[in-house]
């Protein structure tokens, strides 16, 4: 198989554009308030009430199937209510990576109990799930991990901790990768994933503010949590191979092209008055998107072979470095041509939605895999490495 084919071209079928009117609508009303600069955060912002709104019009899980409370509808009506969101800014995050890679991890890993119990509460937005991946000292190294899960009578007890992750101290649930034999040296062996309820004794939420005055990242931390042996999804010392399966939902999705889509945009509304036209200005909105058009077309492309069951590992990840390349650039073009105004001429919310941009744009290459350990991932795929 050539390298091309794995790079050819999709697009979204008719019949699931044509939710988009109705998304679209709807959260114009629902975030009708919300400022510029709150909208950029996005699938980072928090609204526990939003989740429970989109989980009555049938918007979360909607890929799952209708027996376990979900839509039964195609990856591709997925990617459009996830366009959508982002485009509008919808504080999604509390249900986000329960949607996006959770509840798809326990439908094809879970037992049935655990189907039953977790992805109907997924699908209502009422259970929220963290991920348990990156550890202090071990940056984007999963296999060096050494949070471990000991068998014992009642399951597993659990000791080690957790660093950035998303809306932990939001969240009742984390799918931890966790070590249930052998040591770190022994890399991808021994590893396993684990269902954590973050009431449990022992475990401590501590979030992490960033530069923006946010704090969406935390620290957790586990001693000697008691974990029932309905904890482990999958089976046990599979966890890489899960783990990696479960990326590819993670890093080949829209908000990996989105991120500065609303500053963009209202850039964008800017450009286009009397006022705000420069040739420099209209130059760099075309530069813009001959670089997004492309990109969205390789992200659908890559939906398509996971809703037909593949695991597009390389392809993925290069969807997320070429899109978080252009996530960071796009912030810090914006800010050239703005500060080369008179301050005067600048509409004060597009600085602030600016200000927000610029300093979360830092984190678009580390989450999700750093820039090194993709690139790293693209070359051993090309047969390079």
């Amino acid at each position: 198989m050539s390298t091309l084919d794995s790079l050819a071209l999709t697009r979204i079928p008719a019949e699931d554009e044509a939710l988009r009117a109705e998304v679209r609508a709807f959260l114009q009303e629902a975030i009708a308030d919300l400022p510029a600069h709150i909208r950029a955060r996005s699938w980072g912002g928090y609204s526990s009430a939003l989740s429970r709104r989109l989980g009555d019009k049938g918007w979360i899980g909607i890929t799952l199937p209708r027996a376990y409370g979900g839509g039964g509808r195609s990856a591709f009506t997925r990617y459009v209510l996830v366009e959508e969101y982002l485009a509008c800014g919808a504080p999604v995050g509390s249900h986000w990576i329960a949607d996006r890679q959770s509840a798809p991890l326990i439908l094809k890993y879970g037992t049935e109990a655990q189907k039953q119990f977790y992805i109907p509460r997924v699908c209502k937005g009422e259970a929220f799930f963290c991920i348990g991946m990156s550890e202090p000292n071990a940056g984007s190294d999963l296999a060096s991990v050494k949070t471990r899960a000991v068998p014992n009578a009642q399951g597993f007890v659990l000791n080690g901790q957790k660093i950035w992750t998303t809306n932990a101290h939001h969240c009742q649930y984390m799918i931890a990768l966790v070590r249930t034999s052998g040591t770190s040296e022994d890399r991808h062996q021994g590893l396993s994933q684990v269902i954590v309820d973050l009431s449990l004794p022992g475990v401590t939420v501590r979030p992490i503010e960033d530069l923006s005055g946010d704090s969406h990242f935390c620290e957790v931390f586990f001693d000697n949590v008691q974990l029932g042996p309905d904890a482990l999804i999958g089976a046990e010392g599979q966890g890489w191979e899960q783990v990696t399966a479960e990326l590819a939902f993670e890093r080949s999705g829209p908000e990996r092209l989105f991120s500065s889509i609303v500053l963009f945009d209202q850039w964008l509304g800017y450009v286009r008055t009397p006022q705000g036209r420069t040739d420099s200005a209209v130059r760099l909105a075309g530069k813009v998107l001959t670089q997004l058009a492309p990109l969205r077309a390789m992200s659908v492309s890559v939906q398509e072979k996971l809703t037909q069951g593949a695991s597009p590992i390389v392809e993925a990840a290069l969807v997320k470095e070429l899109g978080t390349t252009l996530e960071q650039m796009i912030p810090a073009a914006i800010a050239e041509d703005l500060f080369a105004r008179e301050a005067e001429d600048v509409p004060v919310e597009l600085l602030m939605t600016l200000k927000y941009v610029t300093e979360a744009s830092p984190s678009f290459s580390l989450r999700g895999g750093t820039r090194d350990i993709l690139r790293g991932m693209i070359a051993r795929g090309l047969g390079l490495r």
